[in-house]
């Protein structure tokens, strides 16, 4: 079946209220833990098939904003997904006070059980109201984002499609660009600052009505982090800033030599060469061509996933009116089928997200053999590591899509993976100090923004840009507001990601290519530091880890005569 097939029927509450009571009240008195196991996987069933419609919705609501039926069936699904939750979390209690749960725990994962207790401890029928209101509050954002329509170069352009201009070898067009771009962050400066005051505080009231002190505490959970808090996230941050923001500084020096530029501006961070930047050679489907080539050259599993993809057309890729803005890679539980979400717009990008999203997707169809459906995705941090290894693992079939400019796209690539580190933790201090103080005002977080900024980034030169001066970079981060705390896992993806760099193009290809396979299939089955093991990975939260794998990088890089590029 074609994508387009998939047939969405929306869930009725009512329905699946009396399926999910009659199924506990079973597993409750059940007189075996073969019989539980047995109503487990039914439960499971259930949810699969909840997850797929509500997936359904959200893919096609995504597609294309404007659309009526979807847009009406997404806020449905805003106002019934912690409905949705209510059930699964009763069941969760019925499964932890199992009287067979010794016998459970030797034939379900670990990590199933510990999942559950963390979904238990993250939710409560009484805050049922206000993650309605989340999830409204985060309608709305997706909504004033997908509504830009910006007047350039005699057209009218989204958000995406800004991008290759705010790029171009041309300063005073990306200039321009980057203050058009930031313009309608800036004229609706009010409408994002209440959507997101509105989101603090109802986060702070469901963590308090909870019993936690405040918002961080409960993202840490929501966020499935077992093993680690948000002490062992600041000392790494502090590691970030010890090894990665000096070599971020000395790489946006190299960049400003390279432009000849005495003033390196914020509009100038997009352009990395006087000749420009490494762009794809082809449109779309020219890029799908060669992404199968690629695929089927690299594994045998690879290219039966690749395939698989293709033949259902499990893609939207190009940027257009009224689509979301962003990427993502996502699952359709009842039909075993990942889906990939982009706003291709003719810069590198689309490559760095084809090849990253497809990491996901190939992780997922690996690992679609595990009966459990909240275990198919492994938790975020974890996530990433596919999708940002996958993106080093393909290196070899660059010259595919950049040709003759593909040592000049291997530079910018591994440089910006650097590059992205210091603001990967600046996002990821910034919600930490905003959930702990809920009361700041609009503009003190605004200036809360730009402190940390200039601690992590300390190369940003705003010029005239008083918007960004005072602090409105982050509006545009839909992290932030619709996924709170998912953000730092990104960062610390790609810390794994660069082992896989050094273990794929400096050292033992096919068993860097088994590690990562064993990885995809294992899924999320196991929390995130006993999956890094699984991958032969070390744990970024090892002081060691950052200072041992910048060396090979800093040396590839410095290896390159980047002004001939």
């Amino acid at each position: 079946m074609n994508f387009k097939e998939y047939k969405y029927t929306r869930p009725d509450i009512d329905t699946i209220r009396i399926q999910y009571q009659s199924l506990i009240e079973k597993f409750n008195n059940s007189k075996t833990a073969d019989e539980q196991c047995n109503i487990i996987n039914e439960i499971n069933n259930l949810s699969k098939n909840i997850d797929t419609m509500m997936n359904l919705v959200a893919i096609r609501h995504s597609i294309d904003t404007s659309d009526e039926f979807y847009d009406a069936e997404n806020e449905y699904m805003d106002n019934t997904s912690p409905i949705f939750q209510s059930l699964t979390v009763n069941y969760y209690k019925a499964l932890i006070n199992s009287k067979f749960k010794d016998e459970l725990k030797k034939k379900i994962y670990p990590q199933y059980f510990t999942m559950a207790e963390m979904q238990i401890k993250s939710f409560s029928d009484n805050v049922i109201s206000d993650l309605q209101e989340e999830n409204k509050l985060q309608s709305e954002y997706d909504k004033l984002i997908s509504s830009a329509k910006i007047n350039f170069n005699n057209k009218t352009l989204n958000l995406s499609q800004m991008q290759p201009y705010m790029q171009s070898s041309e300063r005073k067009i990306r200039k321009e660009a980057h203050e058009k771009y930031s313009k309608f962050f800036e004229e609706n400066i009010h409408k994002f600052d209440e959507i997101f005051d509105k989101m603090v505080k109802i986060r702070h009231k469901i963590a308090t009505k909870l019993g936690y002190k405040n918002f961080v505490e409960l993202a840490y959970i929501r966020m499935l982090r077992s093993e680690y808090d948000a002490n062992d996230v600041e000392k790494y941050r502090n590691q970030v800033l010890k090894y990665i923001v000096p070599l971020s500084i000395e790489l946006r020096k190299r960049q400003a030599k390279r432009l000849g530029l005495s003033d390196f501006k914020y509009y100038d961070k997009n352009l990395n060469f006087t000749t420009g930047n490494a762009n794809p050679k082809g449109d779309k489907d020219w890029m799908l061509i060669n992404a199968k080539k690629m695929y089927s050259e690299l594994s045998p599993e690879t290219k039966e996933f690749f395939s698989y993809m293709v033949e259902r057309d499990l893609f939207d890729l190009e940027t257009k009116p009224n689509k979301q803005s962003g990427g993502y890679c996502t699952y359709i539980q009842n039909y075993k089928s990942p889906f990939i979400f982009a706003n291709f717009n003719g810069t590198s990008g689309d490559v760095d997200v084809l090849t990253h999203e497809a990491g996901h997707a190939f992780q997922v169809y690996e690992s679609s053999h595990i009966k459990y459906p909240e275990l198919i995705f492994p938790t975020y941090e974890a996530c990433e590591i596919h999708s940002m290894s996958m993106e080093f693992i393909t290196w070899p079939w660059m010259n595919l899509f950049f040709e003759e400019n593909e040592l000049k796209y291997k530079f910018s690539h591994l440089s910006d993976a650097i590059l992205f580190i210091p603001y990967g933790v600046t996002v990821d201090e910034f919600q930490h100090k905003v959930y702990e103080n809920p009361n700041m005002t609009p503009k003190e977080r605004r200036t809360l923004w730009r402190e940390i900024e200039r601690k992590y980034l300390p190369f940003i030169d705003y010029g005239d840009n008083e918007f960004y001066e005072n602090g409105g970079y982050w509006f545009k981060q839909g992290h932030i507001f619709g996924n709170p705390f998912y953000y730092i896992d990104y960062t610390l993806a790609q810390v794994c990601a660069f082992q896989y760099w050094v273990k794929f193009n400096l050292g033992d290809r096919e068993k860097a290519w088994n590690e990562y396979l064993h990885l995809c299939k294992v899924g999320g089955s196991k929390p995130f530091l006993e999956l890094l093991k699984e991958g032969n990975l070390k744990s970024p939260f090892q002081n060691s880890t950052i200072e041992s794998i910048i060396t090979p990088i800093k040396n590839w890089l410095d290896l390159i005569d980047d002004t001939k590029l």
